[in-house]
């Protein structure tokens, strides 16, 4: 009803989380009168299992299984209607007041229609191994990953578990890159090589902790970012070489006598000019995968 609602839509209003986010996007539009949403207060994060806040007077949690279980417990038919629901794909939430469980929220993740061609693209430009990290149960983790074609996925992880296999996987592996959008994903993404926040959707603890912000929500530009980043090293070093060789054949030139001080200056701001429009090139860059 909107009552229940209306209170779900407030305390989830205070989290940043993307799951967060689709409850109150689709709560909005399921509710009769949008405009009776009340005000949340003293809400807190409980990090990788809820979130809790007083609306209307009243102490509100909304969280995981895991929540529950370290304050009280879960009745058992509670329990197996959350487990009924995560076998279906499903990631869970239960909603409980000061006294009691006053409802079950079931949401369904959906791959961005882009999922499956950006990881192609990634492929194609050797990326060969990517792993998926989520906090949603590994029943979710397992349908999105065979969805997208990933291999690897690990499901219920919270965000010190995320921390431990990227550390993990940097011993396997000589750099890591970790891209995520939300609080959950900062501490994960600060440990990696490189950290990539998706701009228009992260929170702002993702953005600050990233070493690469895309700046729309559009994971279908990711390709493009690490083709972009690699011309720009590929150009940084050229420029390198080009200013060395200059300064390495007018020195001596102009020791010995060989060029007055006045052709080794024009030689010198000419290399820098050439320096210059070497590096103008990246604004016109398209890489090869960025219509397809």
């Amino acid at each position: 009803n909107d009552e229940f609602l209306s209170r779900v839509i407030a305390l989830e209003s205070a989290s940043n989380h993307p799951l967060a986010k689709a409850v109150v996007r689709d709560g909005r539009s399921r509710m009769l009168e949008v405009n009776g949403i009340p005000e949340v207060s003293n809400s807190e994060a409980i990090q990788g299992k809820g979130i809790s806040g007083n609306v209307k007077g009243e102490l509100i949690s909304i969280g995981n299984l895991e929540l529950y279980d370290q304050s009280g417990g879960v009745p058992d038919d509670i329990k197996q209607k959350v487990l009924d629901l995560e076998k279906e794909g499903k990631t869970v939430m239960l909603v409980k007041n000061d006294k009691e469980f006053s409802g079950i929220l079931g949401l369904m993740d959906t791959p961005r229609m882009a999922a499956s061609s950006t990881l192609e693209k990634l492929k194609k430009i050797g990326i060969k191994k990517m792993i998926m990290l989520t906090g949603d149960n590994q029943e979710v983790a397992n349908a999105v990953a065979k969805q997208i074609g990933i291999t690897q996925a690990y499901g219920s992880l919270l965000p010190e578990e995320k921390v431990e296999r990227i550390n993990q996987l940097k011993k396997e592996e000589k750099k890591i890159a970790m891209i995520g959008d939300g609080v959950n994903d900062a501490p994960a993404m600060a440990n990696s090589t490189v950290g990539i926040a998706m701009g228009a959707a992260g929170s702002d603890v993702a953005l600050e902790t990233a070493d690469i912000a895309l700046m729309a929500d559009k994971l279908e530009i990711l390709p493009f970012a690490i083709a972009l980043s690699r011309k720009a090293q590929q150009i940084v070093k050229q420029n390198l070489w080009i200013s060395l060789g200059v300064v390495a054949l007018l020195l001596p030139a102009t020791i010995f006598g060989w060029a007055n001080i006045g052709i080794a200056v024009v030689f010198h701001e000419g290399s820098t000019l050439v320096v210059v429009l070497n590096a103008l090139r990246l604004l016109g860059f398209k890489d090869k995968y960025s219509n397809m």
